[in-house]
């Protein structure tokens, strides 16, 4: 699992991960999965940067419906990150491309289709 972020089956449908690691970036990434697709983003709400998290792996509102910035309770929508309330409004969080093969979860190829 040298290059892996994780296991697919850590993000099971409807939850979110945080994962961290040289594969990762300097942030983390976090993983969530929503209607079977796995949606990754930087770690880091555009606002000031800082992680969209305070305790491990809590990264969803109380629905679980969008991501939530623990910081400052800006919502992001899961599909594209797109912030649609708090002082962010129209900011989106920093996508990555992820790959599913395996079983394993890897950054894709920024060369891939």
């Amino acid at each position: 699992m040298s290059d892996a972020l994780c296991r697919s089956a850590d993000v099971p449908e409807g939850e979110a991960r945080g994962v961290d690691g040289p594969a990762a970036g300097r942030a983390g990434l976090v993983l969530v999965r929503r209607a079977g697709r796995l949606h990754a983003f930087v770690n880091a709400c555009p606002h000031l940067g800082t992680p969209l998290n305070f305790l491990p792996d809590r990264f969803l509102d109380r629905e679980r419906r969008h991501l939530l910035c623990a910081t400052h309770g800006a919502i992001f929508r899961i599909e594209d990150g797109l912030c649609l309330r708090g002082p962010c409004r129209g900011a989106r969080l920093s996508a990555a491309r992820v790959a599913e093969s395996g079983g394993l979860v890897r950054l894709a190829d920024p060369d891939a289709p």
